[in-house]
């Protein structure tokens, strides 16, 4: 996120409803000659982005793009939720508008807030000149004086639809997803002080939650959804082929097996794909040419970062290894 504000992208008014875009756009979809035309033509261009998807997260990602609805993603951490937004920007060539969120986000880090700096230093000119009599209160909260936040830059993009990843929405609260309510139905953002900005290009929204508490029914109303799990073995091996294709297949379908393994241990943490690409990456540094209990023993902070879930996976790393031999 950042504070400063973008210049010029909503025009300074007189009247609320001059704010709105003169022919705001009733979809999220992009331009129809950048859409894909199938589910296969969708599933190539994740492959050809190195992100191996299956058919139903492309199925989703594939009738969002279509109907211009958000996506909501749920599933694990490390599943390759997030992921999918940045790999959807530089398929289609769109900016990625990247909304963080955490515990406590409130408007002003997420949409907007006004600039009082500013907005003072106008006063004291104002006085200094002796222009204070002329002032209006409207005339400090003009467009020029807002810092746009993520949500609202996301509103208000000229050019084109931007990809907007609101990741990790169960972090908020659900004063938070209510505010939400009015940018995921109408692609639109109302400032009290201004009245409603509609988007002109509606950006496509893809929400992320870890499901560390349910969202609202509200919220999933107004997205299309899909469950992101961990990737099989096949998958994984796939995936580790493309991002690491310097470990030899016979210790990446090794360290797959394992780390599919430790995912079905009572662990607090499972590891994510992004920990199997890591740990591949690690063994092709320590040019390890098989997994043995050493390697893994002095390894495995790469995998888990959780030191219960480290003892635990020592503890049963005799049974994973033999499964590995049997």
């Amino acid at each position: 996120m950042t504070s400063e504000a973008r210049q010029g992208t909503v025009p300074a008014t007189t009247t609320p409803e001059s704010v709105k875009a003169s022919t705001p756009a009733q979809s999220g979809a992009p331009q129809a000659e950048t859409l894909p035309k199938d589910i296969d033509e969708t599933l190539a261009a994740l492959q050809a982005q190195h992100y191996l998807a299956d058919r139903r997260l492309a199925t989703a990602l594939f009738l969002a793009l279509k109907l211009g609805k958000p996506l909501l993603l749920e599933g694990e951490p490390g599943t390759g939720k997030t992921e999918i937004a940045k790999v959807l920007a530089a398929w289609l060539g769109k900016p990625l508008i990247r909304l963080q969120c955490y515990d406590g986000m409130d408007l002003s880090q997420a949409a907007y807030e006004w600039d009082h700096a500013r907005q003072l230093l106008e006063i004291r000119m104002a006085e200094s000149t002796g222009r204070q009599g002329d002032m209006q209160v409207n005339d400090l909260y003009d467009p020029r004086f807002l810092l746009r936040r993520p949500l609202l830059q996301a509103i208000e993009s000229r050019d084109q639809s931007p990809i907007l990843l609101i990741d990790e929405l169960d972090r908020t609260d659900e004063a938070f997803e209510a505010y939400l309510l009015e940018l995921l139905s109408d692609f639109q953002m109302s400032i009290p002080e201004l009245g409603t900005i509609s988007a002109e290009h509606p950006p496509l929204v893809i929400l992320t939650s870890n499901r560390t508490r349910e969202l609202h029914d509200a919220v999933k109303r107004r997205c299309l959804y899909q469950w992101v799990d961990f990737p099989d073995a096949n998958r994984e091996a796939a995936i580790i082929a493309r991002k690491v294709p310097a470990v030899p297949e016979k210790l990446r379908l090794e360290l797959v097996t394992l780390v599919q393994a430790l995912r079905g241990l009572d662990l607090f943490k499972k590891p994510g794909v992004a920990e199997t690409i890591d740990f591949a990456c690690a063994l092709d540094v320590l040019q390890a040419q098989s997994l043995s209990a050493e390697v893994v023993m002095e390894t495995l902070g790469v995998l888990l970062k959780v030191q219960d879930d480290i003892a635990l996976a020592i503890e049963a790393l005799p049974s994973l290894l033999g499964n590995q031999d049997s």
